[in-house]
């Protein structure tokens, strides 16, 4: 157990060494971060007051976007104090708070994208039986759900992290704490407990991608019974909701869904999956989304030339 380690801090090496480029790095990730945070604000604020954004499909992407923020919260302030840092230091009490964080809400953003799914299923292929299917009740039960599943996975990781005794070697070669970089210093046969990983982490990527391609195969194959007009507006949001699955799940499988090799590119995929992806969502679903953009200028009184 945790109790043996001798380790009390870990070093993160972060995404370079190079000081001129540790600025670049403050400089650009303090953009995307800023961008996050107001733009899912954005939209929390504008779902929360606007009258006319009262579906299950907004309601989920209320949560969407709070999870956004908490998931991209949890990798990007560290980051930004370590390009200004010359000593990357985090302790080993912060690290385990990390990999809690990390997981958490991204399992969230997970089971969230898996209810707006779902949604657009019931809405698409079972209308007549849609608001009673998906009544406010229900989406309430869903999202307690989604938090619970969110802790469990959390949980289990944070368990697998303790398991692991560090005695040597206290440099990280990530800008963040995750179980994968963590494995590498531990000072124990790790392959019993990367499988366990792999078997967590991989299968909730990649099970919730498959079954997300699937129920959208679905949800696209049903419409060709709908009329033009009605096709066009489920394609519409249809589309949105694949473009983040995509961007999301295909960063998440290949971070977690592997045997433990590691790869060049590795710290830039999980850059992009963790503070990329919860910084486009908002403009992917803004920019796609007519009703989103009318209740924000109704809302925020901001006048648009036509």
């Amino acid at each position: 157990m945790h109790q043996n380690k001798s380790v009390t801090e870990f070093i993160l090496l972060g995404l370079t060494q190079d000081p001129e480029k540790q600025k670049m790095v403050f400089i650009i990730f303090l953009v995307f971060y800023s961008g996050t945070v107001v733009g899912n604000s954005l939209i929390i604020v504008t779902i929360k007051f606007s009258r006319s954004l009262g579906s299950p499909m907004y309601f989920f992407l209320f949560y969407l976007s709070l999870a956004d923020i908490c998931f991209t919260s949890s990798t990007a302030p560290r980051l930004l104090a370590d390009a200004l840092s010359a000593k990357k230091v985090i302790s080993y009490n912060e690290c385990m708070t990390q990999v809690s964080a990390l997981h958490l809400f991204g399992a969230m953003e997970i089971f969230v994208l898996v209810l707006m799914a779902a949604d657009r299923y019931v809405a698409i292929c079972k209308p007549l039986r849609y608001p009673t299917i998906m009544r406010r009740e229900v989406c309430i039960i869903l999202i307690i759900f989604a938090w619970m599943g969110s802790f469990t996975h959390s949980i289990t990781q944070i368990v697998l992290a303790l398991k692991l005794p560090f005695c040597g070697p206290n440099l990280i070669d990530h800008y963040c704490c995750d179980l994968q970089p963590l494995l590498k210093l531990a000072c124990m046969d790790t392959h019993v407990i990367n499988l366990l990983f792999v078997a967590n982490s991989g299968a909730l990527c990649s099970t919730s991608f498959f079954v997300l391609m699937v129920s959208y195969f679905i949800i696209l194959h049903s419409l060709r019974n709908h009329s033009a007009k009605a096709r066009k507006k489920a394609l519409s949001t249809c589309t949105s909701h694949i473009i983040v699955v995509i961007l999301f799940f295909v960063p998440c499988i290949f971070v977690y869904a592997r045997p433990p090799v590691t790869f060049p590119v590795d710290k830039m995929v999980e850059v992009f999956y963790t503070i990329g992806i919860p910084f486009l969502n908002p403009l992917i679903y803004t920019l796609r989304n007519a009703d989103v953009k009318n209740a924000i200028r109704k809302l925020w009184s901001v006048k648009i030339m036509s």
